[in-house]
């Protein structure tokens, strides 16, 4: 049983329900998430963490803006879906950055701008599977290849440093209070 789009906070909630009434649970999220949209990272990936949730990304490459045919230094034209449907919403500023330095990977793997693009998403830990579409036969060549193409540290550094998100209440203030604890391990009362 999964969910898709929806709020860590209702996804919380309706596992509390599943297990108070021995219903099945959740055991997948759908969700969107690529390097130039994070924000899944905020909520959602640690309630996925804590609850043991699986994580299948929808639109890893922001509908085709990721896929290095768009923005500053596209060897092409910018034709496709994404020049007349903008969906997901990105901040194209944020995602022409890390389109500059996905294009620095590629051309150090001799890979394509998707393929690390997808590479980077099936690096995280908390990602189980990606959905992918293409139109085309080499399209999807791109896409497969994200399988193999293994991204050193320094590679998951520069991407992770340049897709980054900016802190975000009341995250900032849980860090700043937290640097000094020691965490203690949570034992629930039974």
């Amino acid at each position: 049983v999964g969910v898709s789009n929806w709020q860590a906070w209702r996804i919380a909630k309706a596992l509390g329900i599943s297990e108070r009434r021995g219903f099945a649970r959740f055991e997948t999220v759908q969700a969107y998430y690529s390097i130039a949209g994070r924000d899944l990272e905020r909520e959602i990936v640690p309630l996925m963490s804590e609850e043991k949730l699986g994580l299948m990304v929808w639109s890893p490459l922001a509908g085709g803006l990721l896929s290095g045919k768009y923005g500053p230094g596209a060897p092409g034209n910018g034709e496709g879906r994404r020049a007349s449907f903008d969906f997901p919403p990105v901040d194209k500023d944020r995602a022409w950055a890390c389109v500059a330095a996905m294009r620095e990977v590629a051309e150090k793997h001799g890979s394509s701008v998707a393929t690390v693009a997808l590479a980077w998403i099936l690096a995280k830990p908390f990602v189980t599977s990606i959905i992918i579409g293409a139109k085309r036969l080499d399209q999807l060549d791109q896409n497969l290849a994200a399988v193999k193409l293994k991204l050193d540290t320094e590679d998951m550094a520069k991407l992770d440093e340049v897709s980054a998100l900016a802190p975000e209440y009341p995250g900032w203030m849980l860090t700043r209070q937290g640097a000094q604890r020691v965490p203690q391990p949570f034992e629930p009362k039974v």
